[in-house]
């Protein structure tokens, strides 16, 4: 599900998201059967699908709505998300330090329709073409057995 979390606005739109102001991040939140797909593998497609190396920014998009954020719902979540940046530091993974932050979950507010299924919904605008479409085929080819057919 699409939304924001993170602020202190109650019940934010778009609009008041796109301003920075409210201090809510852009987000989705994935409800998981962690018989099916663990909170490891999706920390790893997490951060395989973006670049956490950027402060408040995620390509062209800037601001502290595009920061790289982990909301954790337990202590279990939060310890393997430490240990997840702590090792991909240790390797080294990305040539540019680790900028995301880690954060106990707040109130998650669901964005407006219109942004529910959006690549689905707009494949053929640009920025679903030129931003998320390379990030969807890279999701296809490195977690393809973690995917519905």
């Amino acid at each position: 599900m699409s939304g924001y979390i993170g602020g202190t606005t109650k019940n934010p739109t778009y609009r008041e998201i796109g301003t920075g102001m409210t201090g809510h991040a852009e987000a989705i939140q994935i409800t998981f059967d962690p018989k099916i797909v663990s909170f490891g593998e999706l920390l790893e497609i997490f951060f395989a699908t973006h670049d956490p190396t950027t402060l408040n920014r995620q390509g062209n998009d800037v601001g502290t709505q595009y920061r790289s954020e982990v909301f954790y719902y337990n202590d279990n979540q939060k310890e393997l998300t430490e240990e997840y940046i702590k090792l991909m530091t240790e390797e080294k993974t990305f040539k540019n330090p680790i900028v995301t932050r880690i954060s106990a979950a707040s109130v998650f507010y669901e964005a407006e329709d219109y942004h529910q299924n959006y690549y689905n919904l707009n494949r053929t605008q640009s920025y679903c073409s030129y931003v998320i479409t390379p990030k969807i085929e890279k999701l296809k080819k490195n977690f393809k057995d973690k995917l519905k057919n």
